[in-house]
């Protein structure tokens, strides 16, 4: 039988109310007492009800937390990141992993809002406008732009991509390929797209789009589609991969058909995550401030929480690390 706080009270020798005054840290109460309380739920092996605390006190310090996959390592290292500083604040995180299910979404928003969270970092978008905005929450997003009343925090995704192809063609590469998600989703990331385009058409480079025809981060899906540019276009000696996820699997491709990287195909990835280093190949790739993204996106957060108004739009630069695939 689960212990209470009657429980916990009869224990020590005081009030119910006093235990409660304790466990939410209201009015003076001594240390004796506080030690002898956290002594009895020890030994009692006392949990307590988070969401009925927070009702008391109309605060949870629960963040909910929205992403696409968190198998992907980019989300995976930003989850970390909120996670860090959400506990540094005093606040928990409650994960929820959408897979781009706009159903699932949903079910998430609910379950957020059941559970009384103090705000919502959303890094996943497929709902429309004003379902977003009768949530009555403070929302934070990350990468994805829904109104001009939701704060949004981004890397310059634009720069990134003029960026990432510039260094393509200054290494002269005749033909270049950009292989990415789906273009046809919200997503600020197709600002890199944008730039490639503007890039190649305006430097004469001859160039091929590749793009995944399904929502989401599938690691399959990004090998055939790898394996139908080369098998297409045989001769694309440049490739800029909108994530460094994708960048590995032109390494790999690269590495099965017997083409030398960099010296006859030259890739550069985006992200700057952790894991690019692959295979003993350095991806050379545009850099986010991934731990600068979690941390603004507390901040944001909390200062909404205190009826604060953070930036509404924050874009933040990017940075090209040069590696040994480009």
């Amino acid at each position: 039988m689960a212990v209470t706080i009657k429980d916990i009270a009869e224990k020590v020798g005081v009030s119910v109310t006093t235990i409660s005054r304790v466990l939410n840290n209201r009015g003076y109460i001594s240390d004796n007492l506080k030690k002898r309380v956290q002594d009895a739920m020890e030994e009692m092996n006392y949990q307590p009800n988070e969401i009925a605390r927070s009702l008391s006190r109309k605060k949870s310090n629960i963040i909910g937390l929205i992403i696409p996959d968190v198998s992907h390592p980019f989300f995976a290292e930003l989850t970390k990141n909120i996670e860090y500083y959400a506990y540094s604040h005093g606040y928990k995180i409650l994960l929820c992993n959408s897979l781009l299910n706009k159903r699932k979404e949903k079910e998430y928003f609910d379950l957020l809002k059941a559970s009384r969270v103090d705000g919502i970092i959303l890094g996943s978008h497929t709902m429309g406008v004003e379902e977003y905005r009768s949530i009555k929450l403070p929302i934070v997003t990350i990468d994805r732009q829904i109104t001009d009343s939701i704060p949004c925090i981004s890397s310059d995704n634009y720069e990134g991509g003029k960026l990432a192809t510039k260094v393509l063609i200054d290494k002269k590469c005749r033909k270049i390929a950009y292989i990415s998600g789906n273009l046809q989703l919200n997503l600020l990331a197709t600002k890199r797209h944008d730039a490639f385009l503007e890039q190649v058409k305006a430097n004469g480079v001859e160039y091929v789009v590749k793009q995944t025809h399904v929502n989401g981060f599938n690691l399959e899906d990004y090998r055939k589609l790898v394996h139908a540019l080369f098998k297409e276009h045989p001769d694309v000696d440049g490739v800029f991969a909108s994530s460094d996820i994708i960048a590995m699997e032109v390494v790999r491709e690269c590495h099965r058909l017997g083409k030398s990287i960099p010296d006859q195909v030259r890739v550069v990835g985006y992200d700057g995550i952790e894991q690019g280093y692959f295979q003993n190949c350095e991806i050379t790739t545009i850099e986010q401030p991934i731990k600068d993204m979690g941390e603004l996106a507390v901040q944001y957060l909390i200062q909404q929480i205190a009826g604060e108004a953070p930036p509404m739009e924050t874009i933040l630069p990017i940075k090209l690390l040069k590696r040994g695939t480009a």
